[in-house]
This record gives structure tokens, C-alpha cells and sequence, in this order.
């Protein structure tokens, strides 16, 4: 069923943007999915249809929201395996291996998460999003592994939308890295964009995109003279920006192993045990996990906190450079 919000601004909040008027008066919707709505042309300010998200409310503005019906996804179910580790009436958290992509997109429309979501229980997921994202309430890239959390009904999507908004989720990667970083721990605080050279890229920007927060610390450094010096980081996420791990780390200097997009060549090391280097060449995936993900349930109201392994090839790795730097 269609929904119709109406609302009048009173005097207490005059000058705030119109979306985020609307997230405090409707707080059960996100400032995202409300944007969206905006430049959906849902919104009527003063009875004419408005597309500006970031205009400014004045007293006595009347405002009417409609939210449409949300669209059935018509999508093929995917015969694939899915490693849940949580699963209730209101979400599923999903360990992701590297490989396959969260939702259908252009190249790919039937072998993706979603697919297999839709084929494990096409009746329990979320429709309020994209038509081709049910149950998707954040993302991780292809060749990323670790946790993500699934919306199994448009309450609990709305509840974690609003978290994510919010920045209050808990998210936690581990990653190597090429070199070591100086200093050793840290925030880097910077502006994200789309990079001007190549669209399929991300990169730092001094004055234009999103505010991007990550907060790193080294966890080992693996050198020596028959190896390259290596470092394995957590990375704490403050906000979820497209590559934002990947960009960061390019941006100090220090691009994660295995990741062609933003990579840094392998410099040959005399006497290196030929097994570590074909992994470290070889490597079909970028050296990323999400290993922790903690959120306040949206119905218990409790805080959940999850935590994954390292996926074996990457195990693997680690403990060689373990040996080697003995």
C-alpha cells in the first residue's frame, strides 16, 4: 500500500535541511531512503514537487511525503551455498567469500548474493530498496570477504539503514599491506570522490565528495631480507564510502595485496621462498576481510557483535610470511 506522510514545521526547526527534518520526525525511515524519495520527485513542499534534499525548511512549510508501494524484484534464485552464521526473524549475517558480488548489476544479473538469497528464502527479505537489492542494506566489494548483514523485512531495513546513516555500526577489516605505514596507528580523515581518471575508481579529494573516516592500526610487520616488507592493518570504519579501505591505503602509500585496482607493483626479492611469491603474484583477490560487524538489534534493542576468520588463502599467507620472518 502507498503511505502519504504529511507534516508542518514549526518554529523549533526552522533551517534544517528537509531531509533531515523529515528523519526526526519520521525516524523509523532513513535520511537515505528519504533523499532518495526527494529525487524520486515523492515530495511536495507547499503543494509543488520538490527535488532538493538539502533545501532548508522555514516555519509553517507543509510538507507531504509518499512513500510508494514497494515493487516485487523480479530476479532469478541462484543455486549457491550461502555461510550463514546468524539468522532470526529479523536479519541474516552473512560470512561473504571473495568472488561474488552482493546484488545484480550491469554484466551480472543472476549470480550474485541477492540471486542466492532469493533462492534460500525468497519471501523474508526487505523490498523497500533498489528492486534489484532486496534484503541489502550496505555492501562489500567482489573480491572482499567477510561480514555483512541482511534486512529480512522493511522494519529491520529502515532500523539498520538509520545505524549505517548514523555511523554507529561497528566495522572492523583486517588487510595487508604492501610496506608499513608511519605512523604505526591512526585516523585518516579526507574527502572521497570519484576519480577523474578512470570512473570505475575512487580516490582523496582536498575539497570535493564524501567525508571518509578510517582508523588503522598495525597489527604485525613481516621483513627481512628474503621478503618484502609486508604489514597486516585493522582498519576501523568511522563511515562505509565506495573503496574507501582500498583508497586510503593507496592514499599513505601502502596498497593492499592483491588488488589490481589500485595496486602497487610487486618488487622482485632475491632468494624469496618461490611458494610465498607465486601467493603473493598470484593472488585473485584483494588481501580484505570484514571480520567484525556490531549493530543494535531492531527489535530486541540489543547490541549484536560478530566476528569471522581470515578465509584459509589468506591464513595461509600470513603463516608463511610468519616462518619466513622468523
Amino acid at each position: 500500500m502507498e503511505k502519504k506522510i504529511n507534516l508542518i514545521v514549526e518554529d523549533v526547526d526552522k533551517n534544517l535541511r528537509i531531509d533531515v527534518f523529515i528523519n526526526k520526525k519520521e525516524n523509523q525511515i532513513s535520511r537515505n531512503r528519504i533523499k532518495n524519495l526527494i529525487l524520486n520527485k515523492k515530495l511536495k513542499l507547499n503543494h509543488t514537487i520538490l527535488e532538493n534534499p538539502s533545501k532548508k525548511v522555514t516555519r509553517g512549510d507543509i510538507l507531504e511525503l509518499t512513500i510508494p508501494e514497494p515493487k516485487k524484484p523480479s530476479l532469478k534464485p541462484y543455486e549457491y551455498k550461502l555461510d550463514i552464521i546468524y539468522e532470526d526473524k529479523e536479519l541474516i549475517v552473512l560470512n561473504k567469500p571473495a568472488g561474488i558480488v552482493m546484488h545484480p548489476g550491469a554484466g551480472n544479473f543472476d549470480n550474485t548474493i541477492v540471486n542466492a538469497l532469493i533462492n534460500y528464502d525468497k519471501n523474508s527479505l526487505s523490498n523497500i530498496g533498489d528492486q534489484l537489492r532486496p534484503g541489502i542494506v550496505h555492501r562489500i566489494d567482489k573480491d572482499t570477504s567477510g561480514l555483512v548483514v541482511i534486512a529480512k523485512n522493511n522494519q529491520a531495513h529502515e532500523h539498520l539503514s538509520s545505524q549505517f546513516s548514523q555511523h554507529s555500526i561497528n566495522r572492523t577489516y583486517q588487510l595487508l599491506i604492501w610496506g608499513k605505514v608511519r605512523p604505526s596507528k591512526g585516523k585518516i580523515d579526507t574527502f572521497i570522490t570519484r576519480s577523474s581518471k578512470n570512473r570505475q575508481m575512487m580516490e582523496v579529494s582536498k575539497t570535493k565528495g564524501k567525508k571518509a573516516i578510517t582508523n588503522y592500526k598495525t597489527l604485525e610487520i613481516f621483513e627481512n631480507n628474503n621478503t618484502p616488507t609486508l604489514s597486516l592493518i585493522e582498519c576501523r570504519l568511522e563511515t562505509g564510502r565506495t573503496h574507501q579501505i582500498r583508497v586510503h591505503m593507496n592514499y599513505l602509500g601502502n596498497s593492499i595485496v592483491g588488488d589490481n585496482k589500485y595496486k602497487k607493483k610487486f618488487k622482485k626479492i632475491k632468494n624469496i621462498d618461490p611458494i610465498l611469491e607465486k601467493k603473493l603474484i598470484n593472488l585473485n583477490r584483494q588481501f580484505l576481510h570484514a571480520k567484525t560487524i556490531g549493530f543494535i538489534h531492531p527489535k530486541k534493542n540489543e547490541k549484536m557483535i560478530f566476528n569471522s576468520i581470515l578465509p584459509q588463502d589468506l591464513e595461509i599467507i600470513l603463516e608463511m610470511l610468519r616462518n619466513t620472518s622468523k
